[in-house]
């Protein structure tokens, strides 16, 4: 697995730490649990698409593209970091924003929402939940190049085989950080949403044949629902990153218990997650991805999934500036 072939901008200054949950672990009283801190990376608070856009913004670059169009819901950390990675280049941006609960997008709204006027978005869209998404991003890009723009299409999550590189990538450094730690790990866990994260990791660590298993807890859709959709990633990520063997359909494994009422929408297990990595680790989650994640992670423990003993590895995908905006679901 050779990523050095492909065009890649740098926004990561090196290694995310990877780091034990020290006081975590003895309050759970099962694996010994680490998280790979990509709430670190980048630009604009960090997260996970900071990887997946090195990729992606250098093919856009490399078309000549001068505008950059994304979507993604209301509060949409994707969305931040994709303005972001059009700032750094000097490139307009615009977002296509998905209103799934009806009068959620509030344009004076903290968190995500503030991040964009803050950093000069171009054109913001707002259509109803359930909208066709592409062809919105589509509706745009004409508008665009009709004003002779030179728009470049980036899908929700930077989810397609070319930004799962950068997960690729991240299984890489996370075995030689583990390998300079003198670090066995049994099991990798990420919260599940638009696939790119999780099936990044699997094609890195299945191409580097490290036999180390992924566990995804989903965010947005069923067990059935979105293994699928990993599957379909992962093996298209492999074949872009030249990896032998095909990789087997039970190597994906997700959990479908932690989504609750629907994406975005708070559960008292993602409530519970959030205050008790903040009371124990001092550690940031986030109520949409990363707080339902670490609700899976905690409720598996518990229910013996995990075992004592085992290394764990939760990857932090960040997104915490989303926490701004849930602040209802946290007083006491």
């Amino acid at each position: 697995m050779n990523l050095a072939r492909f065009p890649r901008r740098r926004y990561a200054d090196g290694p995310t730490p990877l780091q034990p949950l020290t006081r975590l672990s003895q309050v759970l009283d099962g694996p010994n649990l680490f998280i790979k801190r990509d709430d670190q990376l980048g630009f604009a608070a960090g997260g996970n698409k900071v990887r997946k856009l090195e990729f992606v913004m250098a093919d856009a670059l490399e078309k000549g593209a001068d505008f950059i169009i994304t979507c993604g819901a209301v509060q949409s950390n994707h969305c931040r970091l994709t303005l972001a990675a059009a700032v750094r280049e000097g490139l307009k941006c615009g977002l296509v924003l998905e209103e799934r609960v009806p009068g959620s997008y509030k344009p004076q709204a903290s968190g995500n929402n503030f991040l964009y006027r803050l950093m000069g978005v171009d054109r913001v869209q707002v259509v109803p939940g359930g909208s066709d998404m592409m062809g919105a991003m589509v509706a745009m890009a004409d508008k665009v190049r009709s004003q002779g723009g030179h728009p470049y299409l980036i899908p929700g999550g930077a989810s397609n085989p070319l930004g799962a590189l950068g997960y690729a990538a991240c299984a890489q450094e996370i075995l030689s950080q583990a390998f300079d730690m003198g670090l066995r790990i049994d099991r990798v866990v990420c919260a599940s949403g638009s696939a790119g994260t999780h099936a990044g990791l699997l094609a890195g660590l299945w191409g580097t044949r490290s036999g180390i298993p992924v566990v995804g807890m989903n965010v947005s859709r069923t067990k059935a629902q979105q293994e699928e959709l990993v599957f379909k990633l992962a093996r298209e990520t492999a074949a872009l990153a030249r990896i032998d063997g095909e990789l087997p359909r039970d190597a994906v494994v997700c959990f479908g218990d932690y989504v609750g009422p629907g994406y975005s929408l708070p559960t008292a297990g993602m409530v519970e997650a959030v205050k008790l990595l903040a009371r124990t680790e001092a550690v940031l989650l986030d109520p949409v991805c990363t707080g339902k994640g670490m609700a899976g992670l905690i409720d598996q423990v518990r229910k013996g999934f995990f075992k004592k003993g085992e290394n764990v590895v939760f990857v932090h995908t960040g997104c915490s500036p989303a926490l701004y905006a849930y602040l209802d679901c946290f007083s006491e």
